[in-house]
C-alpha cells in the first residue's frame, strides 16, 4: 500500500466512522451547538419522541426531571420502544440508541407523524451523554439498557435485553447525564426548558407534561397542561396588550396534512408569526408560514378593495402592513416533513406551503363573512402600519441623505483601504482615545475604526424620527452602506454591506457593558440580518496583564477572572498585575496584539438561538415597562458578573 504523504490524498485519506464516532466527532452537526442551547436540545430530542406517541394517540403524559446529580429523566406512558429481537440480531431497542436513521418514524404503520426527520435523536443523545439508562415498561415486564458515550455497558440476554422487574404500565423512561467532555457546561437551563414544555402543552391540548426540577438551587414542580390549545397560546404570547380582536382560530386538512391557526391583533406595533410543523417550533419559519403570509395578505387587500378602503389609484397594502399588531400561531402535522437542517430551525416541504394557503384562504374568508367588525379593526391596523410606512419613508429618505459616506472627513471614519467586502473589517470603538489607538494599530488595509462618543439612542424607546436624527446612528448606517429596516418597509440590503465583520470595542466595566448592549439593540431591531448572517461580533480585549518578577516566564494577557484565579494558583514567585478598565488604557501596540491582530485576538460572534425570546427579553430589559425589569433583575441577580 502506498504510503499517504502530508499533502497526498488517496484510498488512505478516507477515514469511515464507525457507530455514533461521527456524533461526537462533529456534535454541532446534530444539535447545534455545545453550547447551552445544544445541552437542552438533548432534552428536547428525548421530549419530542415521547411526543411523537402522544400524536400516534397512545400517551397523554410525560415526566420531565432535571436530577439533582445534574442528569434528566424524561418517561411517557407510550408503548414503549420495541424489546424483541431485530433482524440485527439484536434487541430492537439496542438498535435504536446505537444506530444513526434507525427508528419507527421511517415505518409510516408506526406514526403517521413525527417530529423527527432523521431518526437520529435518540442516538444522538446516547452518544453524547456519558451515561444513559434506558426502562421499557411493557408486556408486563421492565427491560433495562445502559449505555457509556453511546457504547453498550449493559450484557444482553441472547441477544434481548434483561428484564428487572414486573409492572403494570407501559412506556419508556431515559435516564441521561450530558458528558463534560463535549459540552462547554453541563448544568441544563430551566427557563429554557419550561419555556419548550409550555409550548409543547399548547401545542397538544390534550396532553400533560409534569415537569420536575430536583436540582437543590432551583426546585419545584410544574403541571403543564393546556386544553385551549393555541388559542391559549396565542392570548399567553399577547399578554396584557390591549386586543383590537378576538382570537381568530380556524382548521383544516388536505393532502393528508392538518393545518391548525390562531391569530390575534392588539393595539401595538408588533408582528409575531410562529411556525409549527408536527410540535417543532420552526425558528426561521419556512414553507407553512410562506404559504399562510401570502394569502392573508391577499385576502385582506381584496377586502380593502371591496369596503372602498383602498381606492383604485391606491397600491395594496404590504404584508408587513397587514400583519401589523398580529401575533399568530400555525401549526400543521405533516406525514414527512423536511426540515433545513437537524435541529429543524426551517420547513421546507413545498406542498405545506400549498396546503396552509388553500385552508387559509377558504376558512379566514368563512370568518370575515361572518365577523365584519373584526375585519374592519384588522383592515385598520394594516391602514395605521401603511400611513406610518410611508411618512417614516420620507423622513428616512430625507434624514439620509443629508449625511454622505465619506473616508474620515469627518473626523469619525477612518476606513480601510480594501474594497473587498469578504475580508473588510469595521470596529466600533468607545471614545476618542481608544478609537486614537485603534487608528494607529490597526491595518489599514482591511481594518476600518468608528469612534463613538458615549452611549448611543437606546432604540427601544425611541421614535423612527430621533433614532435616524441621532448622528452615531446615522453614521452607522452609512457606513455599513447596506440601509435601514424599521418594521413598516425595508430598503435593508445585506448584499451591500461593506464590512464582513462588524466589531464592537467597548470597555470591560458596566459603562461598557451597556454601551455594547446599546449597540446590540440597534442592530437587533433595525438591522437583524446583520446578526442573523453572522457579521456582529463583540471583542473580548483582556482584563489583565501579568508580568513575572524574574525567571523565564514571559508576560501573559489574562481575559477574565478565572484566568487570573488559574495563573495565581499555577505560577510560582511574584508577578506585578496591570487591570485594564478602559481600551483607552492600552497603547497601540498592546491593543493591536490583543484585540486587533487576527491570529491572536479574542472574539465572541452574536448568535440568536430562539427569536421570539430574544425579542421578548430585548423589550424586558430595554423598553419602557420597569416593574418587569426589575423583578427579572432581582430574580437573576445571582447570575450578574460583579466588576471589582
Amino acid at each position: 500500500m502506498a504510503k499517504a504523504t502530508e499533502n497526498s490524498y488517496n484510498a488512505s485519506s478516507i477515514r469511515v466512522l464507525e457507530g455514533l464516532e461521527a456524533v461526537r466527532m462533529r456534535p454541532g452537526m446534530y444539535i447545534g451547538s455545545t453550547s447551552s442551547r445544544g445541552l437542552n436540545h438533548l432534552i428536547y430530542e428525548i421530549v419530542d419522541n415521547a411526543v411523537d406517541e402522544h400524536l400516534a394517540g397512545v400517551c397523554d403524559t410525560i415526566h420531565v426531571t432535571l436530577e439533582a446529580d445534574g442528569s434528566c429523566t424524561v418517561e411517557d406512558n407510550g408503548r414503549g420502544i420495541p424489546v424483541g429481537m431485530h433482524e440485527k440480531g439484536v434487541s430492537a431497542e439496542r438498535v435504536v440508541l446505537t444506530t444513526l436513521h434507525a427508528g419507527g418514524k421511517f415505518d409510516n404503520n408506526a406514526y403517521k407523524t413525527s417530529g423527527g426527520l432523521h431518526g437520529v435523536g435518540s442516538s444522538v443523545v446516547n452518544a453524547l451523554s456519558s451515561q444513559m439508562t434506558v426502562r421499557v415498561h411493557s408486556g408486563g415486564k421492565i427491560h433495562e439498557d445502559r449505555f457509556s458515550r453511546g457504547e453498550p455497558v449493559q450484557e444482553l440476554v441472547n441477544g434481548l435485553l434483561p428484564v428487572v422487574g414486573n409492572t403494570k404500565k407501559t412506556g419508556t423512561v431515559i435516564n441521561f447525564t450530558p458528558d463534560p467532555e463535549i459540552f462547554e457546561k453541563t448544568r441544563f437551563k430551566e427557563d429554557d426548558l419550561k419555556s419548550h414544555l409550555h409550548e409543547t402543552a399548547y401545542l397538544n391540548p390534550k396532553l400533560t407534561i409534569m415537569y420536575a426540577d430536583r436540582r437543590p438551587e432551583s426546585a419545584e414542580e410544574i403541571v403543564f397542561h393546556e386544553p385551549e390549545g393555541i388559542v391559549g397560546f396565542v392570548r399567553e404570547l399577547n399578554g396584557t396588550n390591549e386586543p383590537v380582536s378576538e382570537v381568530i382560530y380556524f382548521s383544516g386538512e388536505s393532502e393528508n396534512i392538518q393545518v391548525e391557526v390562531a391569530l390575534q391583533y392588539i393595539n401595538e406595533f408588533h408582528e409575531e408569526v410562529l411556525g409549527f410543523c408536527n410540535d417543532i417550533y420552526n425558528a426561521e419559519g419556512g414553507s407553512h408560514l410562506t404559504g399562510f403570509k401570502a394569502v392573508f395578505t391577499q385576502v385582506i387587500n381584496n377586502y380593502a378593495r371591496q369596503l372602498g378602503i383602498l381606492k383604485d389609484k391606491d397600491a395594496n397594502f404590504t404584508g408587513t402592513d397587514v400583519r401589523n399588531g398580529m401575533t399568530a400561531v400555525i401549526s400543521i402535522k405533516h406525514p414527512d416533513p423536511r426540515f433545513e437542517g437537524q435541529t429543524k430551525t426551517k420547513l421546507d416541504n413545498q406542498d405545506a406551503a400549498r396546503v396552509v394557503a388553500k385552508v387559509t384562504g377558504e376558512e379566514i374568508v368563512h370568518y370575515f363573512d361572518r365577523n365584519l367588525e373584526s375585519l374592519k379593526a384588522v383592515i385598520g391596523c394594516a391602514e395605521k402600519a401603511a400611513k406610518i410606512r410611508k411618512s417614516e419613508e420620507k423622513a428616512k429618505t430625507n434624514l439620509l441623505t443629508k449625511q454622505k459616506f465619506s473616508f474620515d472627513s469627518n473626523g469619525k471614519l477612518a476606513n480601510c483601504e480594501s474594497k473587498d467586502a469578504s475580508k473588510c473589517e469595521i470596529f466600533i470603538v468607545e471614545g476618542d482615545s481608544a478609537g486614537g489607538s485603534a487608528k494607529t494599530a490597526r491595518d489599514r488595509m482591511y481594518q476600518a475604526i468608528l469612534p463613538i462618543r458615549g452611549k448611543i439612542l437606546n432604540v427601544e424607546k425611541a421614535s423612527i424620527d430621533k433614532i435616524l436624527a441621532n448622528a452615531e446612528i446615522k453614521t452607522m448606517i452609512n457606513a455599513f452602506g447596506c440601509g435601514f429596516s424599521e418594521g413598516y418597509g425595508n430598503d435593508f440590503d445585506i448584499s451591500k454591506l461593506r464590512y464582513d465583520k462588524i466589531v464592537i470595542m467597548a470597555d470591560a466595566d458596566v459603562d461598557g457593558a451597556h454601551i455594547s448592549t446599546l449597540l446590540l439593540t440597534l442592530f437587533y431591531r433595525f438591522m437583524p440580518d446583520l446578526i442573523y448572517e453572522g457579521h456582529v461580533y463583540v471583542a473580548m480585549p483582556p482584563l489583565y496583564k501579568v508580568m513575572p518578577q524574574r525567571g523565564k516566564d514571559k508576560e501573559q494577557y489574562l481575559y477574565d477572572d478565572y484566568a487570573l484565579e488559574k495563573y495565581r494558583r499555577t505560577h510560582k514567585g511574584g508577578f506585578t498585575l496591570q487591570r485594564y478598565k478602559g481600551l483607552g488604557e492600552m497603547d497601540a501596540e498592546q491593543l493591536w496584539e490583543t484585540t486587533l491582530d487576527p491570529e491572536r485576538r479574542v472574539m465572541k460572534q452574536v448568535t440568536i438561538d430562539d427569536a421570539r425570546q430574544a425579542s421578548a427579553m430585548t423589550e424586558l430589559l430595554m423598553g419602557s415597562d420597569v416593574p418587569p425589569r426589575k423583578e427579572f433583575i432581582h430574580a437573576h441577580a445571582t447570575d450578574a458578573e460583579i466588576d471589582s
